[in-house]
C-alpha cells in the first residue's frame, strides 16, 4: 500500500512539473495550493457560493494545465489564445481551454447572481471572468501575476466597509479580497525563487477572487470602466506581448524584477 501511494505521489509530482522561461524546473503544486486556500478562506467566511465558484474555476484551470501538457508531450497540436480556442470550438474540436472559455463565465454569472444586492449581474460576471483570464495572461514571469493580484487585493481588503444598504455586499467583496491576498502573499517567495508557479489553476482563481472583490466594492461606473480596461487588455494580448511591453517600459520592468532571481542564460526563453 505504501509503495502504491509512493508511486502515485511520484506520478502526481511529475505531472505538475514544468520548465519555466529560465529552463528551471518548477511545480504547479503552488497554484493548486493557492486555489484551494482561496476557496477554503471563502468557505470559512461562510460564503459557500463564492467558495464553490472558486473551486469550479480551479478545477477547470487544473484540467487545462494537465491536459494541454499531455497533448504537447504527445506531439499533438494545442490551441493557443482566445482566437485559437474559439476556432477549435467552432470546428467541433473541444479543448480544455475552450471548456474554460465557456465554464468560467457561467460560474462567474452564477456567483454574481447569488451575491447580495445583485445589480449589473452581467457586468459583474464579465469583470470577474475577465480578471481571471487576465491574471493567467500575466503568469509568464516569476511573481508577475501575484504582484498584479496583490496590489488591488490589499487595497480592497483594507478599505473600510461603510454602513448602509450595500454593506453586506461590500463585506463579501472584502472577504474575497482577503481570500486572494493571503494565499498570494504565501506563494510569492516560492514563485519569485522559481520553485513553483501558479499555472491556470492558481492564476484563474486569484484573478477571479480579485475580480469579484472589485465587482462588489466599487460603484457601477468604476466597474464599467474596469471592465472596459480588462477587455482592451485581453484583446491586445492577442497581438501584443505583455512581456515585450513591460521590457520596454522602465518602471514596469523595475516592478516586474523586484524580488526575482538573477536571469538565467536566456531571458527570452520559452514561457
Amino acid at each position: 500500500m505504501s509503495a502504491r501511494r509512493g508511486r502515485l505521489v511520484a506520478t502526481l509530482r511529475h505531472e505538475l512539473e514544468r520548465t519555466n522561461f529560465h529552463g528551471r524546473t518548477v511545480t504547479l503544486a503552488e497554484g493548486v495550493a493557492v486555489s484551494g486556500a482561496a476557496a477554503a478562506l471563502a468557505a470559512l467566511a461562510r460564503r459557500p457560493a463564492d467558495a464553490a465558484v472558486l473551486v469550479g474555476i480551479g478545477v477547470l484551470g487544473l484540467a487545462d494545465d494537465l491536459v494541454e501538457h499531455r497533448q504537447r508531450r504527445a506531439g499533438r497540436p494545442v490551441a493557443k489564445g482566445l482566437r485559437g480556442h474559439v476556432r477549435a470550438l467552432a470546428a467541433g474540436r473541444p479543448t480544455t481551454g475552450g471548456l474554460k472559455l465557456v465554464g468560467i463565465p457561467v460560474l462567474c454569472l452564477a456567483g454574481a447572481a447569488r451575491a447580495e444586492h445583485p445589480r449589473l449581474v452581467l457586468v459583474d460576471a464579465a469583470l470577474t471572468a475577465g480578471c481571471a483570464n487576465l491574471a493567467n495572461l500575466l503568469d509568464l514571469r516569476p511573481g508577475r501575476a501575484l504582484k498584479a493580484s496583490l496590489m488591488p487585493a490589499a487595497l480592497l481588503a483594507t478599505l473600510p466597509v461603510q454602513d448602509g444598504g450595500t454593506a453586506e455586499r461590500a463585506a463579501g467583496g472584502r472577504t474575497l479580497a482577503i481570500a486572494a491576498l493571503l494565499p498570494a502573499l504565501a506563494a510569492l517567495p516560492v514563485d519569485l525563487d522559481e520553485r513553483g508557479m501558479l499555472g491556470d489553476a492558481g492564476a484563474n482563481v486569484l484573478g477571479a477572487a480579485v475580480g469579484t472583490a472589485l465587482a462588489r466594492r466599487t460603484p457601477p461606473g468604476v466597474r464599467l470602466a474596469l471592465l472596459a480596461g480588462v477587455v482592451a487588455l485581453t484583446v491586445a494580448s492577442e497581438r501584443v506581448s505583455f512581456s515585450a511591453v513591460i521590457a520596454r517600459t522602465p518602471w514596469l520592468e523595475r516592478l516586474d524584477r523586484i524580488g526575482r532571481r538573477a536571469d538565467g542564460p536566456d531571458e527570452a526563453g520559452p514561457a
